[in-house]
């Protein structure tokens, strides 16, 4: 028999831990070669990892969101074969000797055979049961109580199996009669993953960033209606248009007249960076959570090319197969909520950039043209800024560009 350690990988970048975002296997499971076992996170970015030989799992580094150092042990699984003979498969691990074996594993204490109790239909209720966010989601969804079901898991984590089992059986909780019953229950969730990180993300931005927040009306009754006529002409090819592409070929004209927008700031050293090259991340909602994947060289693309480029983005964050570059590198952010965008917001600064921009819905309201009231399609521009590096004359006279270009749409297309 032989044991090997398949340690965390290294993924660069001098990330020194990774956290654990989900466990495919327990104690006790059988593992095949290619198998995966668990996946971790390393700033925005899964990794799953797979199990280069065949055996059985004997030991887990620890619980989902728990953060392991790099080259660190994190599954231990015993083998039948000569481990030397086995292949790495990407991942690091380490054979180990039954001497080695010995010092790293202590056997447990003998225990003497209990005499057999009945098992009770029902396992007495538990304080705080220990599930993944997705077996307490199954068991909302499913009318659960996790309190109420055995686990099988490892640390006593229940698993989803276990809530079938458990309603297999027929316990599931009956609904109240009247539909008024009271509700007592509590749920502890476990900030990890993505969640986490945008958590961490946020409160940087906040604590370490004074911002100052500028909100502009703008007409946009001129660019929908370009909006409405350009997406009805064009080619099969080309993406539906949003307001963003436009608002990005904004930016970039505005931007040229004021460079210190564009900037990241390092707080620690004391120094500004200022960015010819215009990045966007554009703020997308994803399952998983917050991501800003990056449509880089805005400056370089035409309206189509930022179309098509965001819509792929997009769909590459949501679908979580977004590679690190395309989720980092921005130098300036627009934040969207689209139609549920509200009438004005305070959007966070994505640190370590300077400005942000951030979009609300559009209305159509009623505006004074200085002889009657005409309906207007309307949009707010919610936009926070660095105070430390962004004067609010500044800030003010940016968005005052960007309000300008908008409600003249043909400036937009105009070079120079």
């Amino acid at each position: 028999m032989g044991e090997f350690i398949i340690k965390m990988p290294d993924v660069g970048e001098g990330v020194a831990e990774a956290e654990i975002v989900e466990w495919h296997v327990k104690t006790g499971d059988p593992v095949r070669e290619d198998m995966v076992i668990a996946a971790v996170m390393t700033d925005k970015a899964t990794v799953e990892i797979p199990s280069p030989v065949n055996g059985t799992v004997t030991w887990l580094a620890g619980e989902v969101g728990d953060r392991i150092a790099v080259k660190a042990p994190l599954v231990r699984i015993e083998t039948a074969g000569d481990v030397g003979e086995a292949q790495s498969v990407g991942i690091s691990q380490t054979p180990i000797t039954e001497a080695t074996r010995a010092e790293i594993a202590k056997p447990a204490p003998a225990a003497p055979t209990p005499a057999a109790i009945p098992v009770p239909a029902a396992p007495p209720p538990a304080e705080k049961p220990l599930a993944a966010p997705s077996v307490r989601l199954f068991a909302r969804e499913s009318g659960v109580d996790l309190r109420q079901v055995q686990a099988t898991g490892p640390a006593g984590r229940i698993l989803r199996e276990d809530i079938e089992q458990f309603l297999s059986q027929g316990t599931a909780p009956a609904t109240a009669k009247n539909g008024f019953a009271r509700k007592t229950a509590t749920e502890e969730i476990k900030l990890t993953g993505l969640r986490r990180r945008i958590a961490e993300k946020m409160v940087l931005s906040a604590s370490r960033i004074p911002h100052i927040t500028y909100v502009e009306e703008v007409d946009m009754s001129a660019l929908e209606e370009l909006r409405a006529t350009m997406n009805g002409d064009r080619r099969p090819d080309h993406p539906k248009l949003t307001v963003l592409p436009f608002l990005m070929r904004a930016l970039v004209k505005a931007i040229s007249e004021q460079p210190d927008v564009n900037a990241t700031f390092d707080d620690d050293a004391g120094i500004i960076t200022r960015y010819s090259a215009v990045h966007v991340g554009i703020a997308t909602q994803t399952p998983a959570g917050l991501t800003v994947p990056v449509v880089r060289h805005a400056e370089a693309r035409g309206i189509w090319d930022c179309a098509a480029e965001m819509n792929r983005l997009a769909e590459a964050a949501r679908s979580g197969t977004a590679t690190r570059d395309e989720l980092s590198g921005s130098t300036i952010t627009i934040s969207s909520l689209g139609a549920l965008g509200g009438i004005v917001s305070t959007p966070i600064i994505n640190h370590p950039e300077v400005a942000i921009i951030g979009v609300n819905k559009i209305a159509t309201r009623p505006v004074w043209d200085g002889a009657q009231f005409v309906p207007r399609k309307m949009m707010n521009l919610s936009s926070s800024f660095d105070h430390r590096i962004i004067d609010g004359w500044d800030a003010a006279n940016f968005v005052q560009r960007i309000r300008t270009l908008i409600e003249t749409p043909a400036l937009i297309f105009i070079e120079g």
